[in-house]
């Protein structure tokens, strides 16, 4: 069935689809009426079940979303920051509870305070204003430090537009093959967390016949505190742009989508913009710069919804299906948006391409070291005395980037939680031992994924952290499988429990629920959950006895 309806739904093709149309219908109130949703269903040809599930899911689409008008952040960074409960009291001072609501993460990790207003967010002493901020007189004052140390791929600013893209024009001029060798020789690995070879991506999708294929940037960065695909969206974005232009000509697709996050508005806002660049210098569309090769655009604003980082669930997400997590085989790259052949490379990835091609793929695997070649996007958390965002080459040592980019810490912490909620927890102590790179934290037993980092202070239960994963996780599952549906739950209920009760958790039955989410899961969420969770079984079974025997 659902191949079906990826079928039906794709007859619009993408410049009118299904998503779209309900986040449309939802502007003024926050959530779709029933008249229109049924409008659309009968539009779409498709049933009262598709149209309400797909609704429901999002979180700024379902019905509780209705008059919501303002946001505030739940992130683990500001949670473990303990920002947002004088936040949300200085913000009921001119919203009452009804129009509030939160969204998880805005992307503000290095500054907390943070909480979102008529389509614009804002963070740190930006709240001290929030008049100002409520009749729409006032932009957010961020600002964050942007750094690195080795090769400057991604952070170098880009002086002159006209000479960037002249690699486009050089890259047409020659054949997808010799593209795509250079980026097999680079060695790139994807960013987004999962660390899969990029060239083998492309050439499975290059491969596979078809009349029509995509390349989708996945900017859907859910990840609590990750912000480096924001800050490439919205002060790299040429970078990115270009990097999916060249790796349509490479697999052979017309249409590059842009997949990006609700939760952050001026990227969406940055992208839109620099596409119109493209467009008024003819860079895109028809025939590009003499050649035979046609592609354009597409920006999707995602609903809310952390599930849609997975691949396959971001697919159905644009289409217009509820997203679920798609059982694979067949893997995007043979069947994938609308049933055509995609690829989906997160943002950091794709705007390392231009580099690649341009100095060839030798040059990038001299960078790092045999396994991650390349450099890598850090984000540091508001716990460091510079946080911020830095580049390094990979295999660098994290303790350097911790002391030397970071500035140390501003208070005592404890752990690191890096790499997202599936990400692993690194005690303090461990920093020494860790590289930047995916093969160093794995053996270690942990994740680098997308290199965002959390920091947990002394102070801060490791028992309420661990009952925020389990909650985390519960209200992002898609519901599709029953091991991270039934799993999350349960284990918000006994760490919830254990904290409010008195009640003991026996450790064997918790150990048996981590592994039924990690080996029953048909993704990353609930599969990936249960690492961060042993790291803190491991690492500090003292501070948790009291809570598990």
């Amino acid at each position: 069935m659902p191949e079906n309806l990826s079928h039906l739904l794709g007859r619009k093709g993408l410049n009118k689809n299904l998503f779209e149309e309900l986040g449309i219908a939802a502007q003024d109130k926050g959530t779709p009426d029933m008249e229109r949703m049924e409008a659309l269903r009968k539009e779409f040809l498709v049933g009262k079940s598709t149209v309400y599930g797909t609704t429901t899911f999002y979180d700024f689409l379902r019905p509780e979303n209705q008059g919501k008008k303002v946001y505030i952040c739940n992130g683990s960074a500001c949670m473990t920051a303990a920002t947002q409960t004088e936040l949300k009291d200085k913000i009921s001072k001119y919203y009452s509870a009804d129009e509030i609501g939160e969204m998880c993460c805005l992307g503000r990790c290095h500054e907390n305070n943070a909480f979102h207003i008529g389509g614009k967010n804002f963070s740190g002493t930006d709240i001290h204003e929030i008049a100002q901020i409520k009749s729409n007189a006032l932009k957010s004052k961020e600002k964050y430090n942007v750094a690195q140390i080795g090769t400057p791929i991604l952070t170098e600013k880009i002086q002159d537009l006209t000479n960037f893209y002249k690699l486009l024009k050089i890259s047409l001029k020659k054949s997808p093959d010799e593209l795509l060798n250079e980026i097999k020789k680079s060695g790139i690995r994807g960013r987004g967390g999962a660390g899969f070879a990029m060239g083998f991506k492309l050439e499975s999708c290059k491969n596979t016949p078809s009349k029509d294929k995509f390349i989708v940037c996945n900017a859907d960065e859910g990840d609590p505190g990750a912000y480096s695909d924001r800050y490439l969206l919205e002060e790299q974005p040429h970078k990115v742009l270009l990097g999916m232009i060249l790796t349509g000509y490479i697999i052979g697709a017309n249409w590059g989508v842009l997949y990006i996050r609700g939760e952050y508005p001026e990227s969406v806002d940055k992208i839109h913009e620099s596409i119109a660049f493209l467009r008024e210098n003819h860079l895109i569309g028809d025939a590009i710069l003499g050649s035979q090769f046609n592609f354009d655009f597409k920006v999707i604003k995602a609903m809310g919804a952390y599930i849609c980082g997975e691949e396959t669930a971001l697919l159905s997400s644009i289409e217009g299906q509820r997203p679920e997590v798609r059982v694979r085989p067949p893997y995007p790259t043979q069947l994938g948006l609308f049933n055509m052949p995609t690829v989906v490379n997160n943002v950091e990835t794709l705007a390392n391409i231009p580099f690649i091609l341009a100095e060839g793929g030798e040059k990038y695997a001299a960078i790092g070291n045999a396994k991650s070649s390349g450099t890598k996007l850090v984000s540091l958390d508001s716990h460091f005395n510079r946080p911020g965002i830095y580049e390094v080459d990979m295999g660098i040592p994290l303790s350097k980037v911790v002391e030397v980019l970071g500035g140390g810490f501003k208070n005592k912490i404890k752990a690191l939680h890096i790499g997202g909620p599936l990400g692993g927890l690194v005690p303090v102590a461990k920093i020494n031992d860790l590289l930047v790179d995916f093969d160093s934290f794995a053996q270690q037993g942990f994740l680098l994924g997308h290199a965002s980092v959390v920091s947990i202070p002394e102070d801060f239960p490791l028992v309420k952290y661990i009952e925020h994963l389990f909650q985390f996780t519960a209200h992002e599952s898609c519901g599709k499988c029953f091991p991270c549906r039934l799993g999350s739950t349960r284990g918000y209920e006994l760490f919830k429990k254990a904290q409010n009760e008195g009640y003991i958790i026996d450790k064997t039955l918790l150990t048996d629920l981590l592994e039924t989410m990690e080996k029953g899961s048909l993704c990353a969420l609930g599969g990936g959950l249960p690492l961060p969770i042993k790291n803190a079984l491991m690492y500090f079974g003292e501070e948790l006895k009291e809570y598990i025997y």
